[in-house]
């Protein structure tokens, strides 16, 4: 399914684990050291830097970017590693994080009681899924470098729905 956010933000109540998706529009994407510090910029009652209401966070941190490119590759990190900030995405407002693999059940239980989504894509495919970032831009924490936080305008960005907001998640297997 195709998804334009902010247009088509009824379509994501559509969506079903499983589900693969093409997104268009910004994403941004905040990982490990970027969360750690608005961790304690919310600790310390300080303005975020971006506000992330109706957004999706993506775990990356893109390689440089080559001349002539818009971003260099830019592929998922393991997800696991941001499943203690999982208690933040709801005070941001935020609908969706995309990073690679399983969650832990906190994080599950966090995302299914406030309907956020998680979606994976596949480790291994920057330089691909760099093909479709259109438009990059460093906007906070810029001394934190690949894992500053980005601004990423992506014209079907491809990525398979892990969590979906009936608590459905891929990585439970009942076999």
């Amino acid at each position: 399914m195709r998804i334009e956010i902010p247009k088509d933000l009824d379509k994501l109540k559509e969506l079903h684990a499983g589900d693969v998706v093409e997104l268009t529009g910004v994403i941004y994407t905040s990982r490990d050291a970027a969360h750690l510090r608005m961790e304690q910029m919310m600790k310390n009652g300080e303005e975020l830097p971006v506000d992330f209401s109706n957004s999706f966070i993506y775990y990356a941190g893109p390689t440089p970017t080559k001349p002539g490119n818009v971003v260099g590759s830019i592929g998922p990190t393991t997800s696991s590693r941001m499943d203690k900030f999982a208690y933040m995405m709801p005070k941001m407002n935020v609908l969706a994080t995309i990073g690679k693999g399983p969650r832990d059940n906190d994080c599950v239980k966090t995302y299914i009681d406030n309907k956020i989504l998680y979606f994976i894509t596949t480790g291994g495919c920057g330089a691909l899924l760099a093909k479709s970032v259109k438009k990059a831009q460093e906007i906070a924490f810029f001394d934190l470098g690949p894992e500053s936080i980005k601004r990423l305008e992506v014209d079907g960005f491809k990525m398979i729905l892990a969590i979906d907001a009936y608590g459905n998640n891929i990585f439970d297997r009942r076999d």
